[in-house]
């Protein structure tokens, strides 16, 4: 019986699972947003938000302990400087999760796993409103395509030992159905 174990073991080793979250983890400090599977998504979540945590202390004792678990010194540096000001009022739940449908191979639960109030949202937002104006202000102007006909290819030349090779019968397997016996030529 598993009382009192928590958390997934996702089909690998300690060290596998401690190895995919620290790259998981850097991955989504460093982006602010990936695509994973569900379940790595949700056991991620309370890594990352104590790494977070963690870098809102900003001492350097925090600060190694980061680097240590991230093994990226850029990575940790965020987390302490731009992420912990981020944050710096808000007490936990700094990950968002969003199912993203199912996987086209195995059909596995993907979802989008990201830090709420990115900085990209904000940015993507602004530059959503730049283009609508520029769109309204710029007269619409069509250009006509014009194909190029598909250069025709040439057919493949026959040579002599393809002719040779097309005369010959194929071999066929030495075996023999065992149902039917062929008549031999000495008797009957």
């Amino acid at each position: 019986m598993r009382h009192q174990l928590s958390g997934r073991k996702l089909n690998r080793t300690k060290s596998h699972r401690k190895a995919l979250f620290a790259n998981m983890s850097v991955s989504l400090l460093q982006h602010e947003q990936i695509k994973t599977t569900l379940p790595k998504a949700k056991e991620l979540r309370p890594i990352v938000e104590k790494l977070i945590t963690m870098g809102k202390d900003g001492s350097l004792h925090q600060r190694r302990l980061l680097i240590s678990k991230l093994q990226n010194a850029e990575v940790a540096n965020k987390v302490i400087t731009t992420l912990a000001d981020r944050y710096k009022d808000r007490q936990g739940g700094y990950i968002r999760i969003l199912k993203a449908g199912f996987r086209y191979g195995d059909a596995a639960p993907m979802a989008i796993i990201e830090l709420v109030d990115r900085e990209i949202i904000q940015a993507s937002a602004e530059a959503l409103e730049i283009d609508a104006d520029s769109k309204e202000a710029a007269p619409k102007a069509k250009k006509a395509v014009t194909k190029k006909p598909a250069a025709k290819k040439a057919a493949p030349k026959n040579t002599a030992k393809d002719s040779a090779s097309a005369k010959k019968p194929m071999k066929t397997s030495a075996k023999t159905s065992t149902t039917q016996k062929r008549p031999t030529a000495k008797g009957k």
